[in-house]
């Protein structure tokens, strides 16, 4: 198959799986302007040429994930598949060059994108939304261990193949989220949902605010909604990458979670008088 360029807009943080150990949901736009999902990727094994950040231009070998229904989701053709970084855009001129690659569609109404994705002959499961308003950022705490079962798993199929690491070089999973961070917003119908933020950014900067508060999590996580909401929410000019999940796509009352924020600074008005 010819190499596909894509516009990395999406990397959810990481799960764990007792096949691949541990893997990223990556997703973003082709160059015609469509939606791609790209899983599983072994994000944290790729060298450091790999190791693509949001908005890298990406360059990789695909095949359609048959394993999958929804239309967007492909895969590497193979776990090792080389994935070369070709230019990054950047945010200059209020993120004018992303810009221009992102908000081709954007969805305005909840209700009319669910349905979207419900129809079986459409079956979107990736879109850009742009909510009227968000209300509210909830913080839940969750478990803080990953599922036993699934670890030990994976420990048996290290014993066994030892695919990924050398006894001298192991391989830390990456540790879980101890909280859940969810948007409470209105569409453009005056429509209230809670959306979940999967979003490998989110959990990245609770790390980063834990280790700066030297592990006071009431702190980390009120400097978390500071960015989410009092900043993101109230000051940017934000859109949201939603996502659903494969085996919620088709029975959940709302089949997405937020996947990515986009969130520009909103650019200055200017009066013609």
């Amino acid at each position: 198959m010819a190499l596909t360029k894509v516009l990395i807009t999406v990397k959810t943080y990481p799960t764990i799986s007792s096949k691949y150990d541990e893997l990223v949901c990556t997703a973003g736009f082709r160059e015609d302007g469509t939606w791609i999902r790209i899983y599983p990727v072994p994000f944290r094994k790729k060298s450091y040429n790999e190791q693509y950040k949001k908005y890298d231009r990406v360059e990789l070998d695909l095949v359609k994930n048959k394993s999958d229904f929804r239309p967007e989701s492909y895969r590497p053709y193979s776990h090792d598949s080389e994935i070369k970084v070709i230019e990054h855009l950047d945010t200059k001129n209020y993120w004018a060059e992303r810009k221009k690659n992102v908000l081709g569609k954007v969805h305005y109404n909840l209700s009319e994108l669910i349905v979207e994705a419900k129809d079986k002959n459409i079956c979107t499961s990736l879109a850009v939304f742009k909510p009227t308003e968000i209300l509210d950022f909830k913080i839940k705490e969750v478990d803080r261990e990953w599922d036993k079962n699934k670890l030990e798993k994976l420990d048996a199929e290290r014993m066994q193949m030892n695919l990924f690491t050398q006894p001298e070089n192991p391989f830390e999973v990456v540790q879980k989220l101890p909280y859940k961070f969810t948007y409470v917003l209105i569409d453009n119908q005056g429509k209230k949902s809670r959306m979940m933020i999967e979003d490998w950014e989110i959990g990245q900067l609770y790390w980063n605010c834990l280790a700066k508060h030297k592990g006071d999590e009431d702190k980390a996580v009120k400097d978390v909604r500071k960015k989410y909401f009092d900043d993101f929410a109230k000051t940017k000019d934000l859109y949201l990458f939603l996502g659903s999940t494969q085996l919620h796509h088709f029975v959940s009352n709302n089949p997405f979670m937020i996947i990515g924020t986009f969130h520009p600074k909103k650019e200055l008005q200017t009066s013609l008088f």
